[in-house]
């Protein structure tokens, strides 16, 4: 019996996947398990990318300024203010949708490259915002001494396993959610959107509102992560917000698939494994990242899981031929 992962049973992929990622960080080293909690907080903001990208069809690239925006809301709460984690958490996430919400006013006006272009000038506005506005972000320096957050559980966050599982506790809910939202009419709308605008405006949609509150929402959960972030790595600077962060994050998506949750999430994990990996060898990072763009694009335009999704069909096509 042949078990086919891509219709009746898709599920028990993603399962075994967060199975793994459930009991294996007491086995994994200190480096693995930091670089899959960077990973989580990744996939977050690759699957908040893919709101737009993947099932809107705008490729954006100022992405970055929300994780910033949320990472620079919890250094300066806590650090001058001594907030507590809800009102960092609800101060990250509102900044990051305000600011979305006025980015998407600018940019939705525009298509294709044009909003390509835009949204890479809205972020380096939030990028030159936390390189000049020293007396607020520190500037170059960025805002150091982030202490993790105290929840008044009996582990303390501050250890590397417990927080990985808040990592992962966060990057679940973000899963669910965002599928719920995808899978809602709402987001079958959207994806009518990426396929033909004017059909939908024939149809009687409001083509524009939908593609702002898509908008919005993918800036939401990019603050999310950017909450998340920040409390990971205790420190925030504008190289977080810069222009080569937000093309990895959307060759996150473009390398594991778009149009997908899980797809995004994947490429996070293989771009941050990558990245991490390859620069003990060699400083020219922006190269490799290059070159697996470019492979992508050429041998695997719909990502790695649609790739995998092309064989599973193939396979059903010519089951004889899988079974020999």
């Amino acid at each position: 019996m042949r078990l086919d992962l891509f219709s009746g049973e898709r599920w028990v992929v993603p399962a075994i996947v967060f199975l793994l990622l459930a009991i294996s960080p007491p086995f994994l080293s200190s480096f693995l398990l930091t670089l899959l909690t960077q990973a989580l907080i990744y996939a977050i903001l690759a699957m908040s990318l893919d709101i737009i990208l993947g099932y809107t069809g705008l490729a954006s690239l100022g992405h970055a300024a929300y994780l910033g925006l949320g990472a620079y809301s919890v250094g300066i709460l806590t650090t001058r203010y001594a907030v507590g984690f809800s009102v960092a958490l609800a101060a990250g996430v509102l900044m990051a949708v305000v600011v979305a919400a006025i980015f998407g006013l600018v940019a939705l006006r525009a298509t294709g490259v044009y909003f390509l272009m835009i949204t890479l000038a809205l972020g380096m506005v939030v990028w030159g915002l936390a390189h000049r506005w020293v007396t607020m972000t520190q500037g170059d320096n960025g805002i150091s001494a982030i202490s993790r957050p105290d929840l008044g559980l009996p582990w303390s966050l501050a250890l590397s396993i417990p927080f990985y599982y808040f990592a992962l506790a966060g990057f679940l809910v973000s899963f669910w959610i965002l599928r719920a939202i995808v899978r809602s009419p709402f987001g079958q709308t959207l994806v009518g959107i990426r396929e033909s605008e004017s059909r939908m405006r024939t149809l009687g949609y409001h083509v524009w509102l939908h593609k702002y509150i898509g908008f919005v929402i993918a800036g939401g959960f990019g603050g999310f992560a950017g909450v998340l972030w920040a409390y990971y790595n205790g420190f925030v600077s504008p190289v977080d917000l810069q222009l080569a962060t937000s093309v990895e994050v959307l060759l996150m998506v473009a390398l594991g698939g778009r149009g997908t949750l899980l797809g995004p999430a994947l490429g996070a994990g293989i771009i941050v494994f990558l990245k991490n990996l390859v620069s003990v060898y060699t400083h020219r990072w922006l190269l490799i990242l290059g070159a697996v763009y470019i492979a992508t694009i050429v041998y695997a335009p719909e990502g790695l899981l649609g790739a995998v999704r092309q064989w599973a069909q193939r396979a059903r096509s010519n089951p004889s031929r899988s079974e020999a």
